[in-house]
């Protein structure tokens, strides 16, 4: 792997303060994503919903939580809740969304990895970034400048959020790619480039 690494073990100060000031910050900045231009830099913020109508490039991070187990290699999958916005009801990598406006990715990977799954002491590593733009069934559109982190992970139990997740499961990759290819439509249209990302950057 390459050795970037973001060590997230000691940094969940679970005091109400602590939670209030950083996992639960103003609420009217859950609504709004970054917009970077072709190099991925800052030029200015927008609505989450409107830069997704509109298709205004914006960044975004995806998470692959792994583990080594008898069969080989797993990955943590979820399926997205039939209440969210895009791409629901449909399996994906084991977390992804937006860093607010003035937050670190970093912090915001492993801050909403805490929101959705429940985990709060992965190791992530970024992998790599890439830029790529996908219309939704919907009629919206995705197009983002997505950083791809991963993590080791060998957690039997998870405290998903329902709001985010309706299941999750442990899948090897070449059970995933094979599905892919059979059933496309179950996954949603990022999956397999993150997945491409993070077995290059396992195996380097």
């Amino acid at each position: 792997m390459k050795n970037n690494s973001v060590d997230t073990k000691c940094i969940f100060d679970f005091s109400p303060g602590y939670l209030n000031n950083i996992y639960f910050a103003d609420k009217l900045d859950m609504s709004f994503v970054i917009l970077v231009d072709e190099n991925d830099d800052q030029i200015g913020i927008e609505d989450k919903l409107k830069a997704h109508q509109g298709g205004s490039l914006h960044r975004a991070f995806s998470i692959v939580l792994y583990r080594q187990s008898k069969g080989g290699l797993e990955i943590l999958l979820q399926k997205r809740a039939d209440k969210k916005y895009h791409s629901a009801g449909l399996w994906t990598n084991t977390c992804c969304s937006h860093p607010l406006p003035g937050e670190a990715i970093e912090l915001a990977a492993r801050k909403r990895l805490w929101e959705e799954m429940g985990i709060d002491h992965p190791q992530l590593k970024l992998l790599d970034k890439f830029h790529y733009i996908a219309k939704l069934n919907n009629g919206l559109i995705e197009n983002e400048m997505d950083y791809v982190f991963s993590g080791e992970c060998d957690l039997q139990k998870f405290d998903v959020n329902p709001d985010e997740a309706s299941e999750v499961k442990w899948m090897s990759p070449e059970l995933i790619f094979r599905d892919f290819v059979n059933n496309p439509g179950h996954y949603t249209q990022w999956f397999k480039k993150v997945m491409e990302l993070f077995l290059a950057g396992y195996k380097a």
